[in-house]
């Protein structure tokens, strides 16, 4: 799985989002709306409450994605990211439900709850400075010794995702109700 982060990877192709939903297993999170925002905005708004979703929020679909994509090498290498929170929570849990190892480089200024929350999902925690440069020098050098895979979060296939299944199906629903 290469480690890139150009724009093309932010560009997911419709065949990869349908793909992703119908191979991770995450938690169907409800779509609701509010009248008020409704009325605010001049428009029908649908939120979708990834706060449902394991860990807390949508980056568990990425994680996951990301895991299921691994080959067997990369697998036996195990994965490692730099996040002070819910990406570390989400690669640490699906790493943890593949049976993969994860190193998850977090700064030290990081809630002590998000650290918790990746040390009781079995992932081994890097500290470091709490500067950008910092957290990515420290994921490099853990790559670099240990093999591991770069699972940086990504706002790609896995993400979008969700929308192929409780959104569309919630719109839908909602306009028939609407016409009738």
């Amino acid at each position: 799985m290469a480690d890139s982060t150009s724009m093309d990877d932010c560009v997911p192709s419709i065949a990869s989002i349908r793909d992703a939903a119908a191979h991770i297993k995450v938690t169907r999170t409800p779509v609701v709306t509010s009248k008020t925002m409704d009325e605010r905005s001049g428009c029908t708004v649908f939120f979708k409450c990834e706060l449902f979703q394991r860990t807390g929020s949508f980056k568990f679909r990425g994680a996951s994605n990301a895991i299921r994509k691994l080959n067997d090498e990369e697998r036996r290498n195990g994965v490692c990211t730099h996040s002070s929170g819910n990406h570390a929570q989400a690669l640490a849990l699906a790493a943890k439900l593949a049976g993969i190892k994860a190193t998850i480089v977090m700064p030290e200024n990081a809630p002590a709850v998000k650290r918790a929350a990746v040390e009781s999902y079995g992932a081994t925690i890097v500290t470091v400075p709490a500067t950008q440069r910092d957290r990515e020098e420290g994921a490099a050098r853990v790559v670099r010794e240990t093999g591991a895979t770069m699972c940086i979060p990504r706002c790609c296939e896995a993400q979008g995702s969700f929308s192929f299944s409780d959104t569309v199906s919630a719109t839908l629903r909602f306009a028939a109700a609407r016409t009738k």
